[in-house]
């Protein structure tokens, strides 16, 4: 009867597992459902049919996201679910010919110049395990509502940080989670944790809205916590911002379990500053545009691309969040900052060979221009990112994988240097 019953759940799940997700990163689910005020084997398949439906259809897929729960609690009439699950994650690494100081290949921490310090290094690294609870509640009122947390242990000397925490119900989301100005599934897996350099990935607290009209069209909007990386000049301070900034995104797809899809998303963001000099307040106007994607060309083949383009968002592209180049002086208005114009792209493509094995590989870049000849010679212009790796699930819940990375650094006085990993993990999901 158990066995039984199991088969059925995997059934369910491959029936409606999007096509990515079942012969890429799970080719077998088994969750352990457990059903409150039963005995024995009293919990038909139906009962646990229904169960892991509730967690597919409010699963999130694509970039470092968690798989399915391998634990639910549910009570005989499912109206309020438990989810609990996680992995450990080891990585190690080993930079040679060229270093980047950071735990994640981030090719703005490459050293210019480099010196017998930083051309080789060894690495290990677990701070990347992670917990999850997710609980679902069926209520009348406000229809199925999502509670869920993440964690992982990236607080500093392995640390509790909270990576999401959040309320959803009919479309809205309040609290923390990825940014709205993600796309999600436009970009492969890596064990690189930071992903391409141009990715723009990254938490924020916020309310959101999403709606799909169909199976084909959905958009999204949000507000979000600002965040402002400046650099000040002399009379021109920080202070507390005052707007949220205003993702928006409009996404069509196509193709089998409609994966293969187009997303147009835009930002837009008000940073406000302090001149002493005046004793006023001011703010600088910051504005992106993306376009993003995923394609199945084949069963086998997927491409991924992304390309963002604005003003004062480095928040938003991973390889310079945190640079202080969102708001910079202005030469010719030295009462004012202006926004930095910055670029970033990426392609990639994954191959899924068996089920259990995928191989995937690409390009990013990103470039930050000057404007009104704001600029020192060691300030960053440009980086490259090159990535490919294999990934092979020995078991449902445990996968290795092996990468190579390449990153270049060049800054405005065109100085570069680059930087060379290699780095191979294993997770268990539980």
């Amino acid at each position: 009867m158990k066995t039984l019953r199991l088969l059925l759940v995997g059934l369910i799940f491959t029936l409606q597992l999007p096509a990515q997700t079942r012969t890429v990163n799970i080719y077998e689910y088994r969750p352990n459902v457990i059903v409150t005020g039963l005995r024995g084997d009293a919990a038909d398949s139906a009962m646990i049919g229904a169960a892991v439906r509730h967690y597919f259809e409010t699963h999130v897929t694509g970039f470092q996201q968690s798989h399915m729960p391998q634990f639910i609690i549910t009570g005989r009439d499912n109206r309020f679910l438990l989810g609990i699950g996680g992995y450990v994650n080891f990585r190690t690494a080993y930079d040679f010919s060229g270093v980047v100081q950071n735990e994640d290949f981030v090719t703005y921490d490459i050293p210019i110049p480099g010196n017998a310090t930083t051309a080789q290094q060894l690495r290990m690294d677990a701070s990347t395990s992670r917990l999850f609870f997710k609980a679902i509640a069926n209520t009348k009122k406000l229809g199925r509502v999502i509670t869920y947390i993440e964690t992982d242990f990236r607080g500093g000397d392995y640390r509790l940080r909270l990576r999401s925490a959040y309320i959803s119900f009919k479309g809205w989301l309040f609290g923390r989670d990825v940014t709205t100005f993600c796309d999600l599934n436009a970009s492969p897996t890596t064990i690189d944790f930071e992903g391409p350099n141009a990715y723009t990935f990254g938490f924020n607290t916020m309310i959101r809205y999403t709606h799909a009209f169909n199976d084909r069209w959905s958009l999204g909007a949000a507000l979000e916590m600002p965040e402002v990386s400046g650099t000040y000049a002399p009379g021109l301070i920080a202070i507390p911002q005052r707007l949220p900034d205003l993702p928006v995104y409009v996404q069509y797809n196509w193709g089998r379990n409609r994966f293969s899809h187009i997303r147009a998303s835009a930002v837009f963001r008000d940073m406000y500053y302090h001149n002493e000099t005046l004793g006023k307040n001011k703010s600088a106007f910051g504005w992106g545009t993306q376009l993003s994607t995923a394609i199945r060309v084949t069963r086998p083949l997927i491409l991924f691309g992304q390309a963002v383009y604005g003003r004062g968002i480095s928040p938003y592209i991973q390889d310079i969040d945190g640079a202080g180049l969102d708001i910079v002086p202005d030469p010719r208005h030295p009462d004012q900052l202006q926004t930095l114009p910055m670029f970033g792209w990426f392609g990639a493509a994954q191959i899924n060979l068996l089920d259990n094995l995928f191989c995937s590989g690409g390009f990013s870049q990103v470039r930050v221009y000057k404007r009104n000849d704001f600029g020192t010679s060691d300030m960053y212009r440009t980086a490259q990112y090159i990535f490919g790796n294999v990934f092979y699930h020995i078991t449902p819940n445990c996968q290795v994988a092996l990468e190579y990375l390449y990153g270049k650094r060049k800054n405005m006085d065109n100085a570069s240097n680059h930087a060379n990993r290699i780095q191979a993990m294993i997770q268990y999901n539980f």
